[in-house]
C-alpha cells in the first residue's frame, strides 16, 4: 500500500495538527498552581482525558467550549479547587489559543495539490474556524462534530465523512484518515475499515496524554512521527515513480 494509492485525506485536527496538549497545559497548569496544586503535565492530561470523553458522550450535542468548561468544573471538584465559573469559561473558550505544530502548515500546503483534503473534527463551527486559519486554509471540507450531532469515537462521524466524500466521487477506498489519537480515530477507522496513518505525535512520551487509552492497539497502515514525514514519504513516492 503506497500513500500515493489514495485520492482524499481526512484529518483529524487537534492532537495531529494543532498542539492542543500545549494548548490544554497552558491553561490548566498556571491555574492549577495559583490554588497549589502543582501536577505534572502527565497527570494534568491523563485528568483532563478522564472527563472529557464521558462528558462528550454523555451529551453528544454540547458544543466544545461548554464541554471544556465542563471539564474545567470537574477537574475543579477532583482537584479540591473552589469553583470559578469565570475560569471554567475561559478555558471552554481556549481552543483558539492553541498553537499549530510547526510543520502542519507547510505539510498541508503541499499535500492539497496532490489531494483533496478533509477535517474530521471533535468541535464545532466557529471554533474550529481560527484553527483553520493558522493550518493555511488548505481543507476542501470541514466536518464537525457540530455537524454530526456526535463526537468521535462515535462511528457516525467516520460515516458521515465518508458519506460526503463518496458524493463528490471519493469511494471509501480511496481515502485515508490521518490522525493522532488511537482512541478517537485509529480504533473507529479499524472498525469501519478505512484505512489510517498514525501520526505519532507523542512518541518517546509515556502515557496516552489527552486522550483516553486503547486496551488493544488498533492496526494502522502508516505510522509518521509528524505530519512533514508523511508528506516527505509521498514526494518520495512519486520520485521513485
Amino acid at each position: 500500500m503506497r500513500i500515493s494509492d489514495f485520492k482524499a485525506m481526512t484529518f483529524d485536527c487537534y492532537g495531529t495538527l494543532i498542539d492542543w496538549e500545549a494548548g490544554i497545559l497552558a491553561e490548566l497548569r498556571p491555574w492549577a498552581r495559583r490554588h497549589g496544586k502543582d501536577f505534572p503535565d502527565d497527570k494534568l492530561l491523563e485528568d483532563f482525558a478522564g472527563f472529557e470523553s464521558p462528558i462528550q458522550t454523555t451529551d453528544p450535542k454540547m458544543k466544545y467550549p461548554a464541554v471544556l468548561a465542563e471539564v474545567h468544573r470537574a477537574l475543579a471538584r477532583k482537584w479540591g479547587i473552589a469553583a470559578d465559573e469565570k475560569a471554567a469559561l475561559a478555558f471552554g473558550q481556549s481552543v483558539p489559543r492553541w498553537p499549530a505544530f510547526p510543520d502542519s502548515a507547510a505539510a498541508l500546503a503541499y499535500l492539497k495539490d496532490h489531494f483533496v483534503l478533509a477535517i474530521l473534527s471533535n468541535i464545532d463551527d466557529a471554533s474550529i474556524e481560527p484553527s483553520v486559519e493558522k493550518l493555511g486554509r488548505p481543507f476542501h471540507h470541514v466536518f464537525t462534530a457540530q455537524q454530526i450531532g456526535s463526537y468521535k469515537p462515535d462511528r457516525r462521524n467516520f460515516e458521515y465523512a465518508i458519506g460526503k466524500l463518496e458524493a463528490a466521487g471519493i469511494a471509501k477506498g480511496r481515502i485515508l484518515h490521518v490522525a493522532q489519537s488511537l482512541f478517537h480515530d485509529h480504533a473507529p477507522a479499524q472498525a469501519i475499515g478505512l484505512a489510517s496513518a498514525w501520526i505519532d505525535r507523542r512518541a518517546g512520551k509515556t502515557g496516552a496524554g489527552a486522550t483516553m487509552k486503547v486496551a488493544d492497539p488498533p492496526k494502522v497502515q502508516f505510522r509518521f512521527e509528524t505530519l512533514a514525514q508523511l508528506a516527505d514519504a509521498h514526494r518520495a513516492e512519486r520520485r521513485g515513480g
